[in-house]
C-alpha cells in the first residue's frame, strides 16, 4: 500500500468533479490549474474548444505540472504527440486514464517504445458509455424495425397507408463486440425477447446471449440475423472485420448499428449495401474517418441515421469517468488491479 498519490489534470475537469475525486479517494493530491486548460463547448468535451492556445509562459507552468505527477487524469491535450512528450519527460509517471472507452489508439498513435509501455498503466473509461450507447442501439434497430425511412417519406407526401412491421421481440441480432458496451445492450435486448448471437475469440458465455460465435465465422452467420450491432474498438485485428465479403452475406433488409469505430466497417462496402437496399437501414454514430467528409454518400442516403460520435455525451459522462478514476486511483495506492487496463499489443 502506497500513502499518496499525485495527479495532474491534463484534461477539462470542473472544480466540482476535482473537488468529487478528492472526496472519495482522499489520498490523492490532484494538481489542476483551470487556466492551463481549454474551455469547454458541451458536457465530456475532453479536447476542448480548439481555438485555445496557451501563451509559451502557460506552456511551461503545464508541462512543469504534468512532468512532476505520477499520474495524469486524462491524455494532455487529447493529443498522442502530447502523451509521448508527458511520457518521455516525466520517468516518474506511471499511470494515464484516458477518457475514452478506446483510449488504446490514442496509446498506440504515440509510439511509445517497450520499456515506456512496460513502465505507464494506461486505462481507459470503459463501461461508463455502456448505457447511452445502449440506447442508441436501441434508436437504430426500431428504427429499422419500424422502417423509419418510409414513414418519414409517407408523412412528407401526406400519405395516409398502412403495412406490418417487425418487432424486436421476434428478431435475431448478432452483437459483434461483447466487452462492456456490448455485453450490455445483449442484456437490455435479450430482456426485450430478441434472440442475441455475440461474437467471442474465448468463448466464455455471457448474459443475454443465447450463441456464441467466432469473429472469424461472421459471414456464415449473417445471413440469418435482423440486425448487426458494432461495438469493437478500433485496432489492426477489427480493421474491417465487417468486411465486403461480410455485407455480401446479409440477410436483405439487416439493419446496421455502428457504437464502437468506424474502422471495424467496411465504409465503401456499406454504402454500396445501403445503395442497392441489400442493407435496409443504418444507424452510425462512428465513421471511418471524423468528421464525417461533408461529400460522404452517407449523408445523403434516406436510409442511413447519422449521429456525429455524439451518442455518448450525456450530462452525467464527466461525473462517472471521475468516479471511476477514483475507483482505480484507490486500487493502485492499494495495490490493487486496476480497472480497464490498455492490452498495449493490441491497444484495446
Amino acid at each position: 500500500m502506497e500513502d499518496r498519490l499525485r495527479v495532474a489534470v491534463a484534461t477539462p475537469l470542473s472544480e466540482e468533479l476535482c473537488g468529487l475525486i478528492e472526496r472519495l479517494e482522499p489520498r490523492i493530491d490532484l494538481v489542476r490549474d483551470q487556466e492551463l486548460l481549454p474551455p469547454v463547448r458541451y458536457p465530456a468535451d475532453h479536447a476542448g474548444d480548439p481555438s485555445f492556445v496557451r501563451t509559451p509562459e502557460q506552456r511551461e507552468r503545464f508541462e512543469k505540472m504534468l512532468d512532476a505527477a505520477e499520474a495524469l487524469y486524462g491524455i494532455p491535450d487529447d493529443r498522442p504527440a502530447e502523451l509521448r512528450r508527458a511520457v518521455e519527460a516525466n520517468p516518474g509517471l506511471r499511470w494515464v486514464h484516458t477518457m475514452a472507452a478506446g483510449g488504446g489508439a490514442h496509446v498506440k498513435a504515440a509510439g511509445l517504445t517497450h520499456e515506456q509501455l512496460d513502465r505507464v498503466i494506461f486505462t481507459t473509461s470503459a463501461g461508463v458509455h455502456a448505457a447511452p450507447l445502449t440506447e442508441f442501439v436501441l434508436l437504430g434497430l426500431l428504427a429499422g424495425a419500424k422502417n423509419l425511412p418510409k414513414l418519414l417519406v409517407e408523412k412528407a407526401a401526406h400519405r395516409w397507408g398502412r403495412w406490418p412491421v417487425a418487432q424486436l421481440r421476434e428478431q435475431t441480432v448478432l452483437v459483434v463486440g461483447l466487452g462492456g458496451i456490448g455485453s450490455e445492450v445483449a442484456r437490455v435486448l435479450a430482456a426485450l425477447g430478441t434472440r442475441v448471437i455475440g461474437t467471442s475469440r474465448r468463448g466464455e458465455p455471457v448474459d443475454g446471449v443465447a450463441e456464441l460465435v467466432h469473429p472469424d465465422e461472421l459471414a456464415a452467420v449473417v445471413g440469418r440475423v435482423d440486425g448487426i450491432v458494432v461495438t469493437l474498438p478500433g485496432t489492426d485485428a477489427t480493421e474491417k472485420l465487417v468486411s465486403a465479403d461480410v455485407l455480401a452475406a446479409v440477410r436483405p433488409g439487416v439493419t446496421i448499428v455502428n457504437v464502437g469505430r468506424g474502422t471495424v466497417i467496411d465504409e465503401d462496402a456499406l454504402i454500396d449495401g445501403l445503395r442497392d437496399g441489400r442493407i435496409g437501414f443504418a444507424a452510425l454514430d462512428v465513421f471511418a474517418v471524423e468528421p464525417l467528409d461533408a461529400a460522404s454518400p452517407l449523408w445523403e442516403l434516406p436510409n442511413v441515421l447519422i449521429s456525429p460520435h455524439t451518442a455518448t455525451i450525456t450530462a452525467a459522462e464527466d461525473r462517472r469517468i471521475a468516479e471511476l478514476f477514483a475507483e482505480n486511483a484507490g486500487r493502485l495506492l492499494d495495490g490493487r488491479p486496476l480497472r480497464n487496463v490498455v492490452n498495449t499489443v493490441e491497444f484495446y
